[in-house]
């Protein structure tokens, strides 16, 4: 997902979430996944054997939707000449939309990651969870907080951090036996401290050379002076990951809680990360709310304003906004109005009314989503656009509180 950017992001997640509510009433919904190297007149012939096959089908209407399907995919497959770099998934079915009816209906997609295997899948519902995992944050980043008596190794799996292994030490405290020359005793602890990081660099590279490496983004360290600096100067980690060492942090904890303190004091370090930077974003809104600068705004109406005079420096939107900008005209009259509503999956298309001015009835003549509106506003006016997720308290109040729109302006605009 690293090359797709923000509204691209939004829009694919937006995607899978009308497709995920689309019900067939039998084993009449399918799913198509094609991989760049498979021929297309290997998908046509297994389609065409499909086909043949769903004769055999005891219901009759259930058999007249499949084999719909599969002549709407043969179809569209007449039109496509190369499968694109990253494959094509179809689905197509006949969709139940209630009052003892179903819909033909057809949606292919292009994702943003590879598909890798072939699938023919037919179900009741539709097959979306090579997509679905196509919408993970999968950068990570390994974690290890140390001292002398313990280590605890652990990682940054896109927003939640995972606990792997904890290990104790045999180093012996400072204070020597009796009998015991101070020298000798002192060259035993050290050889059971560089024991100790050698225990701890062994099973750290163990965890950390199982993760992908496209996905591998760093290390941090975390512990005491100057613990984490002799591990690190010795270079306990596997050559591979002593180069993916981002930084050394003071944390007062060894233990699974000085993980969530590593990641904490690391923030700097992880700036380029997406939860780390929206909860900056949100930050600067609240500050900018709370100093009564003028310089927040939020709401549509409010943010649509501002945007549309070139006033916003950074939109937030939040990841879980759904709402669509509703025209309507009279053919009549030329009564005009517009109208924001709040979007659901499988939700049925808007309806027009009756024209307020003459009577007669309302044609809806445009429905935009409000993102798409708001993010082609912000490229006329070089408005950076911040997507906020809700994985996090201040993502949810922005949700909440604010209806999932904000807005950090260049100027106090008095709007």
């Amino acid at each position: 997902m690293a090359e797709q950017s923000a509204h691209d992001k939004y829009e694919f997640k937006k995607k899978l979430e009308g497709l995920r509510d689309k019900k067939g009433r039998s084993t009449e919904l399918i799913s198509l996944y094609i991989p760049a190297d498979k021929q297309i007149s290997d998908v046509t012939n297994q389609l065409k054997d499909e086909h043949g096959q769903a004769a055999n089908i005891k219901s009759k209407l259930t058999k007249t939707n499949v084999q719909g399907a599969i002549e709407s995919l043969l179809s569209r497959l007449r039109y496509l000449s190369k499968v694109p770099d990253n494959g094509i998934v179809y689905f197509t079915g006949a969709v139940d939309i209630g009052a003892n009816k179903t819909s033909m209906e057809s949606e292919s997609i292009v994702p943003p990651d590879p598909i890798i295997t072939y699938k023919y899948h037919c179900d009741s519902t539709f097959y979306l969870e090579p997509l679905e995992d196509m919408l993970k944050d999968k950068r990570t980043f390994g974690l290890l907080v140390m001292d002398r008596r313990e280590a605890t190794i652990g990682m940054l799996i896109g927003k939640k951090i995972e606990y792997f292994r904890r290990l104790t030490s045999t180093v012996p405290g400072k204070q020597r036996k009796g009998g015991q020359s101070a020298h000798r005793f002192q060259q035993l602890r050290l050889i059971a401290i560089h024991d100790f990081y050698k225990r701890i660099g062994d099973a750290a590279s163990e965890v950390y050379l199982t993760v992908d490496h496209k996905d591998f983004n760093g290390i941090l360290i975390g512990g005491p002076s100057p613990t984490k600096e002799e591990f690190y100067a010795g270079e306990f980690l596997h050559h591979e990951l002593q180069r993916k060492i981002l930084g050394l942090f003071d944390v007062g904890y060894t233990d699974e809680s000085g993980l969530s303190e590593l990641v904490n004091n690391a923030t700097e370090k992880l700036q380029d990360l997406e939860l780390t930077e929206q909860k900056q974003v949100v930050r600067d809104f609240f500050d900018e709310l709370i100093s009564d600068s003028g310089k927040a705004a939020y709401g549509e109406d409010q943010v649509r304003a501002n945007l549309e005079i070139g006033s916003v420096a950074v939109l937030l939107l939040s990841e879980d906004l759904r709402a669509e900008r509703i025209t309507t005209k009279c053919s009549v009259c030329g009564y005009e109005s517009k109208r924001t509503r709040k979007w659901k999956p499988g939700e049925t298309a808007p309806t027009a009314g009756n024209c307020p001015t003459c009577g007669s009835s309302l044609e809806v003549s445009d429905v935009t989503d409000i993102v798409d509106e708001f993010s082609e506003l912000c490229d006329q006016s070089g408005t950076k656009v911040s997507f906020v997720s809700t994985d996090f308290d201040e993502g949810t109040q922005l949700m909440n509180a604010f209806g999932g729109i904000a807005a950090i302006l260049r100027y106090n605009t008095g709007i």
